[in-house]
């Protein structure tokens, strides 16, 4: 049986854990939402890339690229593409950056500038 200079002991220590608890999970959930986004970007600037190396039109690249981050919001506009060189030629290196800036959903922390970068070998 606790002692009476005991009452109350739980409800202290939940209420001194409880915020750090809180900013642990908030915390997971923005760092795993980042990550979702990062993958996106990779895989829109790797799939863009492809489109350019093999047809060598910067505006059907930026279809393919927006195709494949479908889940990013707000979508990718015109402006976040750089591809370099400007065009292709056979057996030189193509290059695809794709920018993004997440923001957060908790507010905590951010906004966070991201980038997605593909890189292929154009063919002719």
């Amino acid at each position: 049986m606790p002692r009476a200079s005991e009452r109350g002991a739980v409800a202290v220590e939940f209420a001194i854990l409880a915020p750090v608890l809180i900013m642990l999970l908030l915390g997971i959930m923005e760092f795993g939402r980042a990550y979702n986004v990062q993958v996106s970007l990779s895989n829109a600037a790797r799939e863009g890339v492809r489109v350019m190396a093999i047809s060598n039109d910067q505006t059907a690249a930026k279809t393919a690229a927006k195709n494949a981050a479908v889940s990013l919001n707000p979508q990718l506009a015109d402006a976040n593409f750089t591809f370099g060189p400007a065009s292709c030629s056979s057996g030189a290196q193509m290059t695809l950056t794709i920018k993004y800036t997440l923001s957060t959903l908790t507010g905590i922390a951010g906004p966070f500038p991201m980038q997605g970068v593909g890189v292929m070998v154009c063919s002719g």
